[in-house]
């Protein structure tokens, strides 16, 4: 049985909404530009630093008034606000289960079988310091034959918006090469963890 979303009542998608933008605005945050018309598509959320990263895409998602589903480490839906991720439109994934290898799998046939999907994935896979990003993403968007949106937030403009759009060739290199390119010059909530 599928699970209520936040998304789904039209009261809570409004209180939502509200507090999602009193948020971005309490905590000095602006949007740039607005989310592309796409119904089906990856988000690259990034950089990926900090625990605050979470609830500024997530602000940003609501006064997008966007249906966002996002990826997120599995124990994050556990104990006792565990129901919120769930309700936001998280998908746990447990990397250390050996079944993790059918994440992407798992991911195309969800685009296959929807008529709309937003899917958010942070690329590092956690917002610690990484060496390279996890590829997960691209080949997500390239199996499924859906574009690539790059969402990012600087910390040192307080902004969070849209920018370059990616249809993968299929040169994993030279794509991953451009993406991580567009976000060269934006920083994290946590630098150090960049």
């Amino acid at each position: 049985m599928a699970r209520a979303l936040i998304y789904d009542n039209r009261f809570f998608r409004g209180v939502y909404y509200a507090i999602s933008c009193l948020f971005l605005k309490a905590w000095g945050w602006r949007v740039e530009g607005n989310f592309p018309p796409f119904r089906k598509c990856i988000v690259v959320a990034g950089p990926h630093t900090s625990n605050w990263d979470f609830p500024i895409f997530i602000a940003v998602a609501a006064q997008q008034k966007l249906q966002v589903s996002f990826l997120g480490k599995h124990s994050l839906f556990e104990g006792p606000i565990g129901w919120l991720f769930y309700y936001l439109g998280g998908i746990p994934v447990n990397r250390s289960d050996p079944s993790a290898a059918t994440i992407v799998g798992q991911a195309v046939a969800a685009f296959d079988g929807r008529e709309s999907l937003i899917l958010g994935i942070a690329p590092e896979g956690t917002r610690s310091k990484v060496k390279k990003w996890k590829t997960g993403f691209y080949r997500i968007a390239e199996e499924a034959g859906v574009p690539i949106v790059c969402a990012y937030l600087d910390s040192r403009s307080k902004t969070v918006g849209f920018g370059k759009i990616f249809h993968p060739s299929g040169d994993i290199d030279a794509d991953m090469s451009d993406i991580q390119a567009f976000y060269a010059d934006k920083q994290g909530v946590k630098p150090e963890n960049a």
